[in-house]
């Protein structure tokens, strides 16, 4: 890896994990954005939206799998057995087109969404 690659990973991995902390406050206590569940989610009456906020506000199963980035942006949940995915997207204030920093909640919108499998 050459020292300009070495240099543009230092500054990702402090960046990454900003992310990762506005992505956890989201999640974990539904502030610092906006949580929809899908229409299927909302049909399904096993499923309450407290113990899909409780089963998201504990989620912890990141890997490389789920969350190439470390930015804590998306996992799957079972709550009342059933399958859940939830993932986190980002977009300008206006919520017209992707935030142009993520890392930077004055100019970025998050948005929390939870769904079926099939809804993906």
């Amino acid at each position: 890896m050459k020292a300009s690659e070495q240099a543009s990973c230092a500054c990702d991995t402090p960046r990454a994990e900003q992310i990762a902390q506005l992505n956890d406050t989201l999640r974990e206590t539904g502030r610092g954005g906006e949580v929809f569940f899908t229409r299927s989610i909302v049909q399904n009456t096993a499923l309450s939206p407290v113990s899909i906020m409780q089963a998201l506000a504990s989620y912890d199963a990141f890997d490389a799998d789920n969350d190439p980035h470390g930015e804590r942006d998306f996992g799957d949940i079972e709550v009342n057995g059933t399958s859940l995915l939830w993932k986190i997207d980002y977009y300008n204030r206006e919520k017209t087109f992707g935030s142009d920093d993520p890392a930077d909640p004055d100019v970025t919108s998050r948005v929390l969404t939870v769904m079926l499998p099939d809804d993906w």
